[in-house]
């Protein structure tokens, strides 16, 4: 972990990052380009808004995708709803059939990105103040900061368990370069008291060019607050009120609103706007998104791009799962099933399987063959279940909470719920952000939290500890975290590998 969690020290290691898709400044034009150092380069407003945009660029290497698959999958493949026919991403198969190893890429890139991220925040939060510039700039740039440091904080601790909580920048002489790991709730305790310091930033309630908003804070602050209720924290009922409390923030501002229809999830017009509270940020031909590779079929022939490589698509058991008449279930809606061939767009494909719709950029897919499409973060669908499932737990089903869950189901054309149980209302939630949320790498971070899986099968919740797979791998509790990669355990002796790896 070392050698992404020293902070930049000479000028050249932060220039690399100045030109990002959140509108960075050029390169600063001095005498002497090769005679930065900490101590003078943040001197102007500039210097302040390019460390912040470095930050952001820790949220794109888990999206890289190809024909080895790509890290954002491996979320995806634990849940035991993923299928891939790309036979040479021994990645992904590895956590599909539950014989993951500390050695897999994905979870160093999880691991890597995230912690040079809060490397970049923590030297963007110590030097920030020093520089004279505007108040509320500064502030706002701080908030971003802040959000994104707890942002990757919350993934990795997630993801992994017990890791190092680093908060101040460190060189080679400083004792925390080998750091001991945290206990859960310190590394909580920071996500929160970011959050916190992020909510009185001044950030607007959206941002159209994709930067970190008030809506984003207070969405990731309720997924925080929900998480904390549940496993392994468990902290108390009191945080299910929270969670409820900073959902309601954000359906109280007036900002965000349902898209009329599932189309606009996919689409590059309507990016940042409408249900989008915060996306990673693409634009084609300069920073396109490359997961569009991924979700075609294998060598079907009907993209323009060059690449097919049918990394990941839905199993046939988990979309079968659905309500009868849920209109995600139904074609191009979340998934299709068919398409035309690229030598002649007259003719249909049956494809065979369920293919990811809901990440599917048509103008790439046909003509440009560069995608400009962000992948969702927060979108305010999410919001609303959290506020549903938050609320119910603290104070049973209001009518609040079925609003919440039933204006989601209105627009998949399922019948309205009425008169349930908590406990009935509950597991309804559940299912909900399965079914809305799913291939939005949020399905397993839910199934660790809840200690709960879904059987497609019986279509009932089951204990997370011994579900069986539709075909056939059963968890383990080994399976609640991934394996601390390899060569941070080799770098660094005081971590410790996670039981079963």
């Amino acid at each position: 972990m070392k050698k992404y969690i020293i902070q930049f020290s000479r000028f050249c290691l932060i220039g690399l990052v100045m030109s990002t898709v959140w509108g960075c400044n050029e390169f600063l034009e001095e005498t002497d380009k090769s005679n930065f150092t900490l101590e003078n380069y943040f001197t102007r407003p500039e210097h302040a808004t390019s460390v912040v945009n470095s930050i952001y660029e820790s949220l794109y290497p888990v999206m890289q995708s190809g024909f080895g698959g790509g890290p954002w999958m491996m979320l995806e493949f634990a849940t035991g709803l993923a299928n891939t026919e790309l036979g040479q991403a021994q990645n992904s198969l590895f956590v599909r059939n539950l014989i993951n190893n500390s050695d897999n890429g994905y979870g160093q890139t999880y691991w890597t990105s995230s912690y040079r991220g809060i490397a970049n925040a923590n030297l963007a939060i110590e030097k920030i103040p020093e520089i004279e510039m505007d108040n509320a700039l500064q502030n706002r740039l701080l908030g971003e900061a802040r959000f994104l440091r707890a942002y990757y904080y919350f993934n990795l601790i997630r993801i992994f368990g017990n890791i190092p909580l680093i908060t101040t920048s460190i060189d080679l002489t400083s004792p925390e370069l080998y750091p001991d790991p945290a206990s859960t709730e310190a590394v909580y305790n920071q996500i929160v008291a970011d959050l916190e310091v992020a909510e009185n930033s001044g950030l607007p309630w959206r941002d159209a060019t994709g930067r970190v908003s008030m809506g984003a804070v207070k969405s990731l602050f309720s997924s925080v607050y929900l998480t904390m209720a549940g496993y392994p924290l468990q902290a108390g009922d009191q945080y299910y009120q929270l969670a409820a409390e900073k959902a309601d923030d954000v359906i109280q501002s007036g900002v965000f609103s349902l898209f009329d229809s599932y189309s606009s999830l996919h689409s590059v017009e309507d990016k940042n706007q409408g249900e989008h509270i915060f996306m990673k940020q693409y634009a084609a031909f300069t920073v396109p998104s490359s997961w569009q590779v991924s979700i075609i079929p294998y060598n079907r022939g009907i993209s323009a791009y060059s690449a097919e490589t049918g990394g990941i698509f839905a199993n046939q058991e988990f979309v079968e799962s659905f309500e009868s008449g849920d209109k995600r279930a139904e074609e191009k809606e979340f998934f299709y099933t068919e398409y035309s061939l690229e030598s002649d767009r007259s003719t249909v494909m049956e494809l065979g399987d369920y293919y990811i719709w809901k990440h599917f950029d048509e103008e790439a897919q046909l003509s440009t063959t560069s995608s400009g499409m962000n992948w969702p973060v927060y979108r305010y669908a999410e919001i609303l279940l959290i506020y549903a499932e938050a609320i119910n737990e603290a104070n049973g089903p209001t009518t609040a909470a079925y609003e919440a869950i039933n204006s989601i189901r209105r627009r998949a054309n399922l019948p309205e719920l009425e008169n349930l149980s908590k406990e009935e209302f509950r597991e309804a939630v559940w299912r909900e952000k399965w079914v809305e949320l799913c291939f939005e790498n949020k399905t397993w971070y839910d199934m660790v939290r809840l200690r709960k899986a879904f059987n497609v099968n019986t279509r009932q919740f089951e204990d997370y500890v011994g579900h069986e797979f539709s075909y056939g791998p059963t968890l383990r509790e080994r399976e609640l975290l991934f394996p601390i990669p390899t060569a941070e355990i080799r770098n660094n002796d005081k971590l410790t590998q996670n039981t079963g790896y």
